[in-house]
């Protein structure tokens, strides 16, 4: 569990940073507005939602990313009027600018994206590819300890009408 909190935690921090900082130095923006604070909010929440927890490049994935990036946007905007309306907190940044924690794009994205990778990560049970796993491990520890291979067995259910003659053999 601290390992998915710190997975979480690194994964937010680098979204949320990465988007910051591609507004501050590839836009120019050291604070935004309220439309644009709440769009990039959205794409933030987008892009958490797709690479936190269970990413959309894993197997069987793909639904559950889209939804989890659907969701992240309307958190994401959600987060980022509380952190407008509700946290007035003043930071100075020095060069990458100086405000309210709503207003600054470098404290404001990452800890939306921290806020979703925290909760992805802790929500993705991350099981079952290795449960599937394990349980196919079992059964053939199971085969091979009754005195029949996995392979012997796979055999024999493919080839239904040979069995009877299969099992005289041995």
């Amino acid at each position: 569990m601290v390992r998915r909190l710190l997975l979480g935690l690194g994964k937010g921090l680098l979204v949320g940073g990465a988007l910051a900082l591609l507004l501050i130095y590839g836009a120019g923006l050291s604070a935004f507005g309220a439309g644009l604070a709440y769009l990039m909010a959205a794409v933030t929440g987008v892009v958490t939602g797709l690479i936190a927890g269970k990413p959309i490049w894993a197997d069987d994935a793909r639904i559950e990313a889209g939804l989890k990036a659907v969701v992240g946007a309307l958190v994401g905007a959600a987060v980022m009027f509380g952190l407008r309306k509700w946290v007035g907190v003043s930071v100075d940044l020095g060069a990458f600018g100086q405000g309210v924690l709503g207003e600054l794009p470098l404290t404001s994205l990452p800890v939306i994206a921290t806020l979703l990778a925290l909760f992805y990560e802790l929500d993705n049970s991350g099981g079952d590819s290795g449960e599937k796993k394990q349980g196919a491990q079992k059964q053939r520890i199971a085969a091979e300890s009754s005195g029949s291979s996995a392979l012997e067995e796979d055999e024999l259910d493919a080839d239904d009408a040979s069995a009877p003659a299969a099992r005289e053999k041995r």
